[in-house]
């Protein structure tokens, strides 16, 4: 056993983090990252072939657009991109949100582009 698990203080890991759409990894669970983002502007549309992606707003206003609509959720709300979904996030403003994705797996899914981040750095 490795004894008892790490605290994660999700304010002080976003502290660490200056650029729009830079995730960076903050826990591991079950074969997935947990990862943290601060979110402005336009993302660019993309899709996961393999997996699902879970988004929690911890601040802010961030919205998805679907090819069949947008939705809109804020702070203390979820939601859950089933694989192989087109989707494109974005937040008029500042936002900071809490995301899991499987090990490995690109921001961008399988769509690359100068958004991609193939490694994340783990803070």
């Amino acid at each position: 056993m490795s004894g008892a698990p790490k605290i994660v203080n999700l304010a002080e890991k976003l502290s660490k983090i200056d650029e729009h759409w830079d995730p960076r990894i903050v826990g591991h669970y079950n074969g997935n990252e947990i990862r943290l983002a601060k979110i402005k502007g336009d993302f660019v549309w993309h899709a996961h072939t393999e997996t699902d992606e879970m988004f929690l707003v911890l601040s802010g206003n961030m919205g998805i657009e679907f090819r069949d609509g947008v939705r809109h959720f804020g702070a203390g709300e979820m939601v859950v991109v089933r694989r192989g979904t087109e989707h494109r996030p974005f937040a008029e403003d500042e936002c900071h949100i809490l995301f899991m994705d499987k090990e490995g797996e690109p921001n961008t899914g399988d769509t690359p582009s100068n958004l991609t981040r193939e490694k994340l750095d783990f803070i």
